[in-house]
C-alpha cells in the first residue's frame, strides 16, 4: 500500500484575508454606486495587517482614507471619478 502524502492547503495571510474581504465590499454594485464605503477591522485580524492595508489603500493613488470615530474608515474615490 503506498503512503499519500498529506496535502495541507497554505492558509492565506492575514492581510491577503483582509484585502479579500474589503475587496469584496468595494465590488458590490451599491458600493459603486456610492463610491466610498465605511469599513473597520474584524476583532481576528490581525492590527498590524489592518494598518498595512489602510496605509497601502491611501497611498493608492485615487483613494482617499479618512479615520472616524473608533476604528472605523472612510474609503472613498467619488472625487477621482467626476470631472
Amino acid at each position: 500500500m503506498l503512503h499519500q502524502p498529506d496535502v495541507t492547503q497554505a492558509k492565506p495571510r492575514t492581510y491577503e484575508q483582509i484585502g479579500h474581504r474589503i475587496k469584496q465590499i468595494i465590488d458590490d454594485p451599491k458600493v459603486q454606486k456610492l463610491q466610498f464605503v465605511i469599513i473597520s477591522r474584524l476583532p481576528n485580524e490581525n492590527p498590524v495587517d489592518w494598518r498595512r492595508l489602510l496605509i497601502d489603500m491611501a497611498n493608492t493613488n485615487g483613494i482617499r482614507v479618512e479615520r472616524l470615530e473608533g476604528e472605523s474608515f472612510r474609503v472613498g474615490w467619488r472625487e477621482y471619478c467626476e470631472g
